[in-house]
């Protein structure tokens, strides 16, 4: 019941909140002009969406642990939960602070980078990375302790926290990259949160209080999304298309580092962002270039394929993505991400050659 009824709250409560931000942003004109080739919306769009996708998240979290003691008890500590949300924080403040006076991509960064260090700081890493033709990888050989509060030693470990970085940035960026059609992202993180949701819950895991903020997290992005399909009302900005990737990123390291789940679910973002970044090296640009239209949601529109058209065949294809990664474990799943790797790279070299020939 607990899990139906958090859905709900945080589905009802993001669309409330929502309406709320939508004014505050036309207020202060804080709004995505379509003023560059690759803007596809045709009039001006508020942003700050994930100020009320936060909000809702926030509030069904801090609900949950102080009136019920389903999130806490288990597997999850007070520790970790002030950890997610003070980083959701700086994550939000960064957004806001981006999408009123569009920040350089330095300062850009700091946000993500302090969020992540502040979940590792929190308890919340990567330990070791499973190898399923062999032993795991060991991260924590190299460990510096630093301190001890209430009974709780707080360490360095080089290769863990170096890793879990990595890791929580690469996530972040794969969605912030991605926002580029009405309601891509949002659709997506909801999908991510529904299959951890029933990955937590599996009998080998049996996480509930994981499974619970997987599904708190869904329901709260599932209520933004009547605002931001096609045609969007309100997007994402900043804070939100980053805030998604990063809590993707850290329920896939709490649910028991099922890493490679999280890498099926954003296959396709990962691989296009991949294919993107050898596509500009190979033609001797800036891998680190501002936005452009070479992504594979905008090379699909210049075939013709409508936004609405476009975003429920990503829909579907990672909700395929998703049954896989609860279906298989081990071996399988890794050979099957590699095949579906492979699959999805060639098709976007065949819709690069299209797109040339359109052009």
């Amino acid at each position: 019941m607990i899990f139906f009824v958090a859905f709900i709250s945080a589905a009802l409560l993001s669309f409330i909140f929502t309406f709320g931000v939508k004014k505050v942003a036309l207020r202060f004109s804080i709004i995505d002009l379509p003023s560059e080739k690759r803007k596809i919306h045709t009039k001006p769009t508020p942003l700050l969406g994930g100020v009320g996708i936060f909000l809702s998240f926030a509030s069904v979290v801090l609900l949950v642990t102080f009136f019920t003691d389903d999130l806490l008890g288990g597997y999850l500590l007070p520790k970790h939960i002030l950890g997610i949300l003070f980083a959701s924080t700086v994550l939000i403040v960064g957004g806001i602070l981006d999408d009123k006076y569009s920040l350089r991509p330095r300062y850009q960064f700091l946000f993500p980078l302090v969020s992540a260090i502040i979940v590792i700081v929190s308890g919340i890493g990567i330990s070791y990375i499973s190898n399923p033709f062999g032993t795991a990888f060991d991260l924590e050989t190299i460990k510096v302790h630093l301190f001890t509060i209430n009974s709780l030693p707080y360490f360095f470990v080089l290769l863990a926290d170096l890793f879990t970085i990595l890791w929580l940035l690469g996530m972040t960026y794969t969605t912030k990259i991605l926002d580029g059609l009405d309601g891509l992202v949002s659709g997506l993180t909801v999908i991510a949160g529904v299959v951890l949701f029933f990955l937590s819950m599996k009998e080998q895991i049996m996480q509930p209080e994981t499974a619970l903020l997987s599904l708190i997290l869904a329901g709260s992005f599932f209520g933004f999304l009547f605002w931001n399909f096609y045609p969007a009302k309100i997007f994402l900005g900043e804070g939100g298309s980053t805030f998604a990737g990063f809590m993707i990123g850290t329920l896939s390291i709490i649910s028991g580092g099922k890493l490679a789940t999280a890498l099926l679910i954003m296959s396709i973002p990962i691989i296009d962002l991949t294919f993107v970044l050898i596509e500009r090296i190979w033609k001797k640009q800036s891998p680190v270039k501002t936005a452009d239209t070479k992504h594979l949601h905008f090379r699909l529109k210049a075939l013709g394929l409508s936004t609405r058209s476009i975003v429920l065949i990503i829909y579907s294809v990672s909700a395929i993505l998703g049954v896989i990664a609860l279906t298989f474990e081990g071996k399988t799943k890794i050979i099957l991400f590699a095949l579906f790797g492979v699959l999805i790279f060639c098709s976007l070299i065949f819709i690069a050659r299209k797109t040339k020939k359109v052009a």
